[in-house]
């Protein structure tokens, strides 16, 4: 059982997990369709204008079910997309209720019921990223009043509860925030790019624990890739002068 030798970091993209998080409709989605080998466990609807491998989830048993189909390795899918983690975790939720009889997580009285969940959900996320496939959880973005010694601030986070937020951020080697980046062009007006934030920040949740990554990569899947394949170019992006970090409002602002 215990090891005789230390065990390597991986280097490939099918190996990591990673949380995708942003506004509606700015593209995760897309982004993750183009990972190696893709099998996307649609907890909600929004895939039709892509071309992928799904299975549908409509409730917790059939997460259970996909996972254990998943574990078995009878299939050629290098990548498992979760999308979106804040509906499997309401799956979870009413699979508690359900199992216990009750309406709601707080009948229970004492912080049983969401005890209960959070672990239920802590095991079927825990047991989906010890499998040896990549793993991708996506999630929608908020902002949240965030009082410090310093005072009250806005933050950009995933929509998951907080406990469930703290599980997962706490669990994946990438936090990849989908934002807008604002750009003045050759007219003098501004200009919209989609991008992906992957360094922490005051101002939204973010991480990078390969330390492979600049800080600001275009939403798109092949650069990704080359910036985290190039660990030279990650290394000097990371050093360069860091590009202004959005606000709560900026990040917020429509697409053009």
């Amino acid at each position: 059982m215990l090891p005789k030798t230390k065990s390597k970091p991986k280097h490939t993209l099918s190996d990591l997990t990673a949380l995708v998080y942003g506004p509606s409709k700015i593209g995760k989605s897309t982004w993750c369709s183009k990972a190696d080998d893709a099998l996307f466990l649609a907890t909600e609807p929004g895939l039709n204008a892509l071309e992928v491998f799904q299975t549908p989830i409509t409730c917790w048993d059939d997460l259970l079910q996909a996972c254990a189909e998943i574990a078995e390795g009878k299939h050629e899918f290098k990548t498992i997309v979760v999308d979106t983690v804040d509906n499997a975790y309401k799956m979870c939720s009413d699979y508690v209720c359900k199992k216990f009889k009750i309406e709601h997580e707080s009948d229970l009285g004492y912080g049983k019921g969401y005890a209960l969940i959070n672990n239920e959900f802590q095991r079927v996320i825990n047991k989906l990223a010890f499998l040896p496939y990549g793993l991708i959880l996506i999630s929608h973005s908020q902002e949240r009043d965030i009082e410090t010694r310093t005072g009250k601030h806005t933050r950009i986070v995933p929509t998951l509860p907080e406990k469930a937020r703290k599980l997962v951020t706490g669990l994946v080697d990438l936090i990849l925030f989908c934002d807008l980046d604002m750009k003045t062009g050759e007219d003098g007006k501004p200009v919209w790019q989609r991008v992906m934030r992957t360094k922490p920040s005051p101002n939204y949740d973010a991480g990078d624990r390969t330390g492979r990554l600049p800080e600001v990569i275009p939403l798109d899947f092949s650069s990704f890739v080359k910036a985290f394949n190039n660990t030279a170019t990650g290394a000097a992006a990371s050093a360069a002068r860091p590009k202004p970090e959005p606000t709560a409002s900026a990040a917020a602002k429509p697409q053009q």
